[in-house]
């Protein structure tokens, strides 16, 4: 998601673009066609650098000096490393002065998808749990329990709707049987499901698996399979599921391994919505990226299940956090802090 704007030396706006979709025109050639002459002289503000290579388009950075911009303020250099500064270089090389960094957290949050998957090769991951006021995730091992209400029901259909993947572990299946679609909010490509299963414990009757339509359904299990899991693989695979192998044996590399693994299939940002094994998992190999938990006024009692072991997380931990109440639930949500 990158926008540019064309600012005149009256600090007057005349040229505006945006990346609209995949594969169409960049935001600063959109911008700069908007500008057209009044671009000449003028300051180009930009997200992100300019590409000066050839993708799904063409190079960007050619077009900032023939158009005559003077000036280009970008905000956070691209890390891919087929750009990586040659936007920046082929700019100042013609004479255009760039600043760089301006804004720089804002476009890095505005794209932070992107950023893990090119500097970290994994998906940007966000932990979400609905919790009891007591801290519990469900009235009891294997017990279907609803918590949000509407207000939060929307809230979550409409994050489904804008995330290229939603996980949950084979509990988490086996206990809710949930279809894991984005129900109620316009979606307008395919939702990938992931499920992670290594003794491929998903049933063929399991309604996720009715939802096709909506989008893949990939299940992550163990490589090192023996003939019933092939068996059972093979009947997966037979009604529409695609089995994703992992070699690693412990849940950390596990799971820094398929996410790897998601990264290369094109899965930017990934939603981990339970339970709490795969959260567990998750939150000890260090791939946790933004937590989101949803505070309901149930009270479950001793008898509910536990999200986390006591010590593990705290919310003091996260960054840039913020509150939303939703109707009788309350959001919040937070981002893991990081060196990179």
């Amino acid at each position: 998601m990158v926008g540019a704007v064309v600012v005149d030396d009256e600090g007057v706006v005349v040229g505006r673009g945006s990346h609209e979709f995949a594969g169409g025109p960049h935001a600063e050639v959109h911008a700069l066609a908007d500008a057209g002459e009044r671009a000449k002289g003028a300051t180009l503000y930009c997200t992100l650098e300019p590409c000066a290579h050839t993708g799904r388009t063409g190079p960007c950075a050619p077009r900032v000096p023939e158009s005559g911009i003077r000036r280009a303020v970008i905000a956070v250099q691209d890390p891919n490393p087929v750009v990586a500064g040659r936007g920046l270089s082929y700019m100042r090389d013609h004479g255009v002065l760039v600043d760089v960094g301006v804004l720089r957290e804002a476009a890095e949050h505005l794209n932070a998808p992107f950023f893990s998957v090119m500097r970290r090769g994994r998906p940007f991951v966000t932990m979400k749990v609905a919790l009891s006021r007591d801290g519990r995730v469900s009235a009891g091992p294997g017990l279907r329990t609803s918590l949000t209400g509407p207000e939060a029901n929307r809230w979550i259909h409409r994050e489904r709707a804008e995330i290229d993947a939603i996980a949950v572990g084979s509990g988490t299946v086996a206990a809710d049987d949930p279809r894991l679609t984005a129900r109620g909010a316009y979606r307008s490509r395919p939702l990938l499901r992931v499920i992670f299963d290594r003794s491929l414990r998903l049933p063929p009757s399991a309604r996720v698996l009715s939802t096709l339509d909506a989008g893949p359904i990939m299940v992550v299990s163990t490589r090192r399979m023996d003939p019933d899991l092939l068996e059972r693989a093979a009947v997966l695979s037979g009604v529409g599921v695609r089995i994703l192998p992992v070699e690693a044996e412990t849940p950390a590399a596990f799971m820094k391994e398929a996410l790897g693994s998601l990264a290369t299939e094109g899965v930017t940002s990934l939603m981990l919505e339970g339970g709490p094994t795969l959260h567990h998992a998750a939150w000890q190999a260090g791939v946790v990226d933004r937590v989101q938990t949803f505070r309901t006024p149930q009270i479950l009692g001793a008898e509910g299940v536990p999200w986390l072991k006591d010590g593990l997380f705290s919310i003091d931990e996260l960054r840039d956090v913020r509150t939303v109440s939703l109707g009788d639930d309350v959001m919040v949500e937070g981002y893991v802090h990081r060196a990179d």
